[in-house]
């Protein structure tokens, strides 16, 4: 196993923690806070979008299950990543489509954006690659969809349809108890 790590923002964190974590080879996924200027945020300081940080999560996972150029195809697959700071109703820069590639990641970042407008045309991605540092968010957004999330109503109309995406689009990327 060749773990690795990769970070990514594509609109509320609790959407795009349900999807990660039923990807083949991720192990982890952590929801947190990447990209502004403040350090140890918290949710309501984030929310305000005057950090400006970015609501991203941090995937573990597997290499030699998914790799990375994968899971960045997974990620700008089950969220619209041509929506400018925001996705769906929720709106300001904190909801922006990135990716913090880390150390080596770069040009695979670059390389997914490129690949999916190819894939698109007409509809160019204006998810952006951007550096911060990465701040865990509050314990109680861990694991959200799979406990508060499945008695939020928020939750409820916004995760399935991003769910039902990545069992469309990406099956073959699918955990098999997801």
């Amino acid at each position: 196993m060749a773990e690795q790590q990769a970070i990514i923002a594509g609109g509320c964190f609790w959407c795009t923690e349900a999807v990660m974590k039923d990807v083949i080879g991720v192990s982890e996924v952590e929801s947190g806070y990447i990209g502004g200027h403040q350090a140890n945020p918290t949710y309501k300081e984030v929310c305000t979008g005057n950090t400006g940080h970015a609501e991203g999560v941090r995937v573990t996972f597997d290499d030699e299950q998914i790799t990375l150029a994968q899971l960045y195809d997974v990620f700008l697959g089950t969220h619209d990543p041509t929506q400018l700071n925001r996705q769906g109703n929720d709106v300001g820069t904190q909801y922006r489509s990135a990716i913090f590639p880390l150390e080596g990641q770069e040009e695979e970042a670059t390389a997914a954006i490129a690949r999916w407008n190819d894939e698109h045309e007409g509809q160019e991605a204006v998810t952006t690659i951007e550096s911060g540092e990465w701040y865990p968010a509050e314990d109680y957004h861990q694991e959200y969809w799979d406990g508060e999330g499945q008695r939020n109503p928020y939750c409820l109309a916004v995760i399935p349809p991003k769910l039902m995406k990545l069992r469309k689009s990406f099956q073959k990327y699918l955990k098999e108890d997801a």
